[in-house]
């Protein structure tokens, strides 16, 4: 365990027999099984991902990649299902997963509560769909997963002091939209140095989450500034099609989704903006010229879902077998 001033985590017996522990994974199981029961009644599929591949989603901010020898081949632990939704839409319009995810992230993102080294996440992909399409999905799908969980759970809520009025703002549906312009500019006013080439960083999340009392949008990240799978917007050159899930109360992020590019040339040519070889992408790019459907989708934080809706300090106190960055734990 480094001396660097970290909170150690429990042991892993104190921590899975604790009833805080316990209450908030029955509020993650909750959530879980009203996002099923959301999406399949909507005629979604869900499917199993793969947790290695020969590439993985390769925009996820300095955190580094996990090589495993497949049979003397390097392949990548998954960062995100991303380029595989994309290619499940050959045999289904709207799919869903509950994935794992490896980012070994950077030591400093130890403190931030809201990174892990090991998490979940729930994909979604829709073909044909816009932003605006899934945008509306996730207000529906996020609304009933809280108000499924906070009427059927109400016992693991009151252990862990979670007052369910604090969703009122959200139940009543609507989530707030600002795009990545307007929050830049509304950061760098109270004297946050935001980057506007860049995404919103940790910090100025956190105080936008703060000033917040229902979940909100940021849209329009700048070009460059996301992976080469995002929509540039055709009316407004440099603009992506893309956006974060912002939660209330401080809790940063909890989703990122977009509409995807499915266009052979303009995905090749974004690859190589990077710094990348497109030929590392292979058997994803010879899907795409052959032919794969446009589409929009996202991805929930399952974790970070958790500790918001169940109102803990830490992502790590929502998973049953925490990896913190840098801390070598079971």
């Amino acid at each position: 365990m480094p001396d660097d001033g970290r909170t150690p985590l429990p042991g892993t017996r104190s921590h899975l027999t604790s009833p805080a522990t316990r209450s908030t994974l029955r509020i993650q199981g909750g959530l879980l099984a009203a996002a099923r029961e959301h999406l399949t009644s909507a005629g979604f599929t869900e499917l199993l991902p793969p947790v290695i591949g020969p590439v993985t989603d390769p925009g996820s901010r300095g955190a580094k990649q996990v090589d495993v020898d497949f049979y003397g081949h390097r392949y990548k632990l998954m960062t995100s299902a991303i380029l595989y939704k994309q290619a499940s839409l050959l045999a289904f319009d709207k799919i869903f997963c509950i994935a794992p995810n490896v980012r070994l992230e950077p030591l400093e993102t130890a403190h931030t509560d809201r990174h892990l080294a090991e998490f979940h996440q729930l994909d979604v992909e829709v073909a044909g769909a816009g932003r605006d399409e899934v945008l509306q999905l996730i207000e529906d799908l996020v609304t009933h997963m809280v108000r499924r969980t906070s009427e059927t759970l109400p016992e693991d809520f009151a252990v862990l002091g979670r007052d369910p009025d604090a969703f009122a703002d959200l139940l009543r549906g609507g989530f707030g939209r600002t795009t990545h312009t307007d929050a830049v500019a509304e950061l760098q006013a109270v004297g946050h140095d935001q980057n506007p080439d860049a995404e919103i960083d940790w910090a100025g999340e956190a105080l936008l989450s703060r000033k917040a009392s229902r979940p909100f949008f940021v849209t329009d990240y700048p070009k460059g500034s996301r992976g080469f799978y995002d929509r540039e917007s055709r009316t407004e050159p440099g603009v992506l099609r893309n956006f974060d899930l912002i939660a209330p109360e401080g809790y940063g992020e909890l989703c990122s989704g977009s509409e995807r590019t499915n266009d052979y040339a303009d995905i090749v040519t974004r690859i190589r903006e990077t710094g990348e070889n497109p030929q590392k992408y292979s058997w994803y790019l010879d899907l795409v010229r052959a032919g794969v459907p446009a589409s929009a989708g996202f991805g929930i934080g399952v974790e970070r879902l958790t500790r918001y809706v169940a109102g803990r300090e830490s992502a790590w106190q929502a998973s049953a077998f925490p990896k913190l960055p840098g801390v070598v734990s079971p």
